[in-house]
């Protein structure tokens, strides 16, 4: 009988040794190529105040050779993010894990240490502390920022409290913080050691912005819902009175009353400034309520309002009015003329906004802003009437003696730059102190 080869056993185990040859001899390549895809990682970003092309402590607002009246100081964003990853750090877990439900304890998310950022803030106030308190609808949680050093708090929805939809703040005399909950439909009320006190319920539907005065002892609630500003007492926290029409729907353009109000402020006699949103117009009434008058018209060039929101008065009177149509906070006297403004279209620099909706003055004339995008904080400085006419006194007197040197012969190489003049990095971004709004086309 033929035997044919591949009937035999030992032809019959020869394609099993060739395979395993085979494998034997791709194994180092893989491992090869394995070592060739490895990428070294990307480094972790940076961490620490955001870098810009220019000095932003240098802008200020007019632009020379005017005195400047506005300084940029800083802005704020949350919490110090460390992307980082720690030392003793261990492999993230295979997708099996994953899918089983074993995440590392290391990739667990904990809300109570994790480090927020602003996304929505809105409500700003100062305490006496000058620590800076500010009101996130979208975080639902109240930051707090030390300027000095950039340390931040937080009073955080489901631990300290309970917040909804949260919109103004507003701080006494005694450090005790009332936050308005448009969701809630009340004001909540902290203690100096952030700890609930107290709430107020009574005839709120939407409340929005908030203000105290507290030398009479009022707390002014705009309720953007019912188109009134409702008055309190700060201290029983009772309802005193109403000001302005309810139950119109927004439609009231009536002197007094108002279309979907926002924000609220008081100057130093105790007069109550509110921002008619829907009207696009600022009235001013009298501590008892009385309508005394108002300005804005609808436009989007300086001097004109478009959808105003937040408000304050600064020590000599002036009022700040932050625009969120336009993206522009503007300086008015209580005649409604425009003094100069901040903003020019729609931006991320400092000096720039998106979506400015706040804006507070504290008693050092720092002033503060909110916008949703990208969501920070900016800080400036406001220069007083009082130090700007001391400046002019000192320019003038430097003049004075430029030009009897000139007349001397002692100065061969007269300098016509006005004295500490400070550059602005957008020609655009500021008018005159003393210009008028422009006319309506």
């Amino acid at each position: 009988m033929v035997h044919f080869p591949f009937n035999s056993t030992r032809f019959r185990k020869l394609p099993a040794v060739l395979l395993l040859l085979v494998l034997a001899l791709a194994l180092p390549h893989c491992a090869h190529a394995d070592k060739k895809k490895k990428v070294a990682p990307a480094p972790a970003p940076e961490v620490g105040p955001r870098k810009f092309p220019f000095d932003p402590t240098k802008l200020v607002w007019p632009s020379p050779p005017n005195i400047a009246r506005v300084h940029w100081v800083d802005y704020f964003a949350g919490e110090k993010v460390d992307y980082t990853p720690p030392a003793d750090s261990k492999p993230k877990a295979s997708w099996m894990d994953r899918l089983a439900g074993t995440q590392p304890q290391d990739e667990k998310y904990n809300p109570k240490t994790f480090p927020f950022q602003l996304i929505g803030p809105y409500g700003i106030a100062i305490d006496s502390k000058g620590l800076v308190y500010v009101a996130d609808q979208r975080v639902g949680a109240v930051f707090i920022f030390n300027t000095e050093n950039h340390d931040t708090q937080l009073i955080r929805n489901g631990y300290e409290a309970h917040f909804g939809w949260i919109n103004g703040l507003a701080i006494d005399d005694d450090d005790r913080l009332f936050v308005s909950d448009g969701k809630m439909k009340r004001v909540m009320v902290f203690n100096p050691k952030h700890e609930v006190e107290g709430q107020i319920t009574e005839g709120l539907v939407d409340p929005v912005g908030l203000a105290i005065d507290t030398a009479n002892r009022f707390l002014y609630v705009v309720d953007t819902q019912q188109d009134q500003v409702i008055v309190y007492d700060a201290d029983s926290l009772k309802l005193l009175r109403r000001i302005g029409t309810g139950g119109k729907n927004h439609y009231l353009t009536t002197p007094g009353d108002f279309g979907a109000p926002q924000g609220v402020a008081l100057d130093a006699d105790g007069n109550v400034y509110v921002t008619d949103t829907l009207n696009n117009r600022v009235e001013i009434f009298d501590a008892d309520g009385n309508f005394i008058s108002l300005f804005g018209k609808h436009g989007d060039g300086p001097g004109y309002l478009s959808r105003p929101k937040g408000i304050a008065v600064d020590v000599d009177g002036h009022i700040w009015v932050a625009d969120e149509m336009e993206d522009r906070l503007q300086v008015f006297d209580k005649q409604g003329d425009l003094l100069t403004y901040i903003g020019s279209g729609h931006g991320e620099l400092p000096g720039q906004f998106k979506a400015l909706v706040g804006v507070a003055i504290d008693k050092k004339n720092r002033v503060f802003t909110t916008e949703q995008y990208p969501g920070r904080l900016q800080e400036f400085r406001y220069v007083t009437d009082g130090e700007a006419a001391a400046e002019k006194e000192k320019r003038g007197e430097e003049q004075v003696k430029a030009r009897e040197a000139r007349v001397k012969g002692t100065d061969p190489t007269p300098s016509t730059k006005p004295a500490d003049a400070s550059p602005q990095a957008t020609p655009d971004t500021a008018a005159p102190r003393d210009s008028a709004p422009p006319k309506a086309q």
